[in-house]
C-alpha cells in the first residue's frame, strides 16, 4: 500500500512526464537540500516540485524555499483535499494522486543562468546514471562513481 506522500509524487512524476520532463525523486542539490521530484526535459528547464501531503507537513516544513535557486519552474504538489489557499500563489500548484496529476496553477519561469544550469543537468545525469547502475547489480550500493 502506497503512502499519501507516495501517491501524489506518483502522479506529479507523471505529469512532468507527461510535459516532456525525465524525472527523477529525491534528488540531492549542491546546497545539500533534497528535492522530492526533479524534472528535466529536452531543452535544459529544470522543474523542481515539492510534494505536500498535508496542512502540518507545509507549515513544519519551509525547506522548499531553498530550492528555488535551482529551477527553471517551480511547483507545489497536493492531493485534493488540500487547503490550497495556505500555497504562496507566486508558484505553480499541481493536484496529484497515484494515476495522475494536472496543473491547477502554472508555474511562472525563473530563468537558471548557464554555469548553474549546466552544473544541474551534469548533476542530474550523474544521479539518474548511479541509480540504473545499483539496479543493475554492477556495483554495490556503498561504492561511488
Amino acid at each position: 500500500m502506497m503512502t499519501q506522500t507516495a501517491n501524489i509524487t506518483k502522479g506529479a512524476e507523471i505529469l512532468l512526464t507527461d510535459m516532456g520532463y525525465a524525472c527523477l525523486t529525491e534528488m540531492k542539490l549542491p546546497n545539500e537540500r533534497r528535492v522530492d521530484v526533479i524534472g528535466l526535459n529536452k531543452k535544459g528547464q529544470i522543474f523542481i516540485v515539492e510534494v505536500k501531503s498535508g496542512l502540518e507537513d507545509f507549515r513544519t516544513d519551509q525547506k522548499w524555499q531553498d530550492y528555488l535557486g535551482y529551477c527553471d519552474f517551480f511547483a507545489f504538489a497536493v492531493d485534493e483535499t488540500f487547503p490550497k489557499d495556505i500555497l504562496p500563489p507566486e508558484h505553480g500548484l499541481i493536484i496529484a494522486d497515484q494515476f495522475e496529476g494536472f496543473q491547477q496553477r502554472q508555474s511562472p519561469e525563473n530563468k537558471l543562468n548557464g554555469a548553474r544550469r549546466k552544473s544541474l543537468t551534469l548533476k542530474f545525469a550523474r544521479t539518474a546514471a548511479k541509480r540504473l547502475t545499483k539496479r543493475s547489480g554492477l556495483i554495490s550500493a556503498q561504492k561511488t562513481v
